[in-house]
């Protein structure tokens, strides 16, 4: 299962007949795996990663640090909850360290990301604090460079 998972973890585009290929497992066991995966939710979603940047549709994306006071027998997972069931909120983590909670959020403008915040996530019972630290370009995301490809590299040092 893990091979199976891992192809179709950096190509959602791969067939079943593809990855029955790179395997050299038949395509009906291939095919039983995806959909038992599917079934128990370990392959959750099948996504393609956007450049919007280069779309001229730019979206303003904030990290935002959440110190959260915990609750008895649910600890961080009710605050957790509230948060991640608002669109705004793209990913939710529970974080060692300072804060507890890291939320990437994307919007529009830098106001409609400062409003969610304000007006939202920081007045929610049990939020202590919030830090808001706004994304100015993304070079990386998951796994894959998004401007330069290869020019990327470091320079080799000259003296």
């Amino acid at each position: 299962m893990k091979e199976i998972l891992q192809i179709l973890e950096q190509n959602a585009h791969a067939t079943p007949q593809q990855i029955a290929t790179m395997t050299g497992k038949p395509v009906a066991e291939v095919e039983a795996v995806i959909k038992r995966a599917e079934a128990e939710r370990i392959i959750v979603k099948y996504k393609a990663l956007i450049n919007w940047q280069k779309t001229g549709d730019e979206q303003v994306w904030a990290l935002i640090e959440v110190k959260v006071a915990p609750q008895r027998d649910v600890g961080f997972d009710a605050v957790a909850e509230r948060i991640y069931r608002f669109p705004q909120a793209r990913s939710v983590y529970l974080m060692s360290g300072a804060y507890d909670l890291a939320v990437l959020v994307a919007g529009k403008t830098m106001h409609e990301v400062a409003e969610f915040v304000s007006m939202k996530l920081a007045p929610l019972e049990g939020v202590q604090g919030t830090t808001t630290h706004f994304m100015l370009r993304r070079y990386k995301d998951d796994g894959e460079i998004l401007e330069g490809g290869e020019s990327l590299r470091r320079q080799p040092l000259t003296l």
